[in-house]
């Protein structure tokens, strides 16, 4: 056996998880865009799409169930009967963008070019799919919008109506976080746990958000057990682990000094 050939030997013998089949990752984005373009694109032919997107699912899901090692069940015709209402939140989340970013200049643009929004529609479709427990594509969706938008949104949190986030870069939205209606997050801000152990898996882990508040450019918001109260505004760059009262303005105060040049330039 020469050294070449024993190297792809060792590689071969070392791969542990055969049923780990990365094309799954590939389908998946596929099936997240043309899942987004048929809900918004008015070019696109509904009917066609909906064929598609049901065989594009089908083998998605069946290479989930192998990986994960789950039992298939019949899960696309309970998506299919959500996507109507999906798509009537998604229509509240870019009224609220444009509502609210004096930037906007007209819905379309929030549809075609605010990569909040992409993630906050990605994230409503695979938040419908990790409540009928379908394994994996539900991740590899979030990751997706992760990568395309940097906004970071686990598919298990609970977000309500007319969602607001602006710029999106760097958001981080855990797993137990509970967001109710009429929020709006701006970039950098971390919606997150206090620790990180595996015994707290079923446990609520991040904050819950009340209704109508305002979380500013990178916030830190920590514990499942600390809440926003609602109507409250939460300012750039402070770090909070317990609840805030309803009402409240909420800032961090830096010390910033000037010092001015001489003549030298110093």
């Amino acid at each position: 056996m020469t050294a070449r050939e024993s190297i792809i030997h060792k590689i071969i013998a070392s791969k542990d998880k055969p049923h780990l089949d990365f094309s799954i990752k590939h389908k998946t984005e596929e099936f997240t865009n043309n899942l987004f373009y048929t809900l918004f694109d008015a070019n696109a032919c509904v009917a066609q799409n909906i064929e598609q997107l049901e065989n594009d699912f089908t083998k998605i899901y069946k290479l989930a169930c192998k990986i994960d090692g789950s039992k298939c069940s019949k899960i696309w015709p309970i998506f299919l009967s959500k996507l109507p209402e999906i798509l009537e939140n998604l229509n509240l989340d870019a009224q609220e963008l444009v509502n609210n970013d004096p930037a906007s200049n007209n819905i379309e643009e929030v549809y075609l070019a605010y990569p909040g929004f992409f993630a906050i529609a990605i994230y409503r479709f695979s938040h419908e799919l990790f409540k009928l427990k379908t394994p994996l594509v539900p991740r590899l969706m979030s990751e997706y919008a992760h990568s395309k938008t940097g906004t970071d949104i686990h598919p298990g949190a609970t977000i309500g109506k007319s969602f607001f986030i602006d710029h999106a870069t760097g958001t981080v939205i855990g797993e137990t976080c509970l967001i109710k209606d009429h929020v709006k997050i701006y970039q950098g801000v971390t919606l997150g746990a206090l620790q990180v152990s595996k015994e707290l898996k079923n446990i609520k882990r991040h904050p819950t958000v009340e209704d109508n508040v305002t979380i500013y450019a990178n916030a830190t918001i920590l514990g499942g057990e600390t809440t926003i109260g609602e109507n409250s505004i939460i300012g750039g760059n402070v770090w909070i682990t317990e609840s805030i009262p309803k009402n409240s303005l909420v800032y961090h105060k830096a010390e910033i000094k000037l010092k001015q040049k001489n003549s030298n330039g110093k």
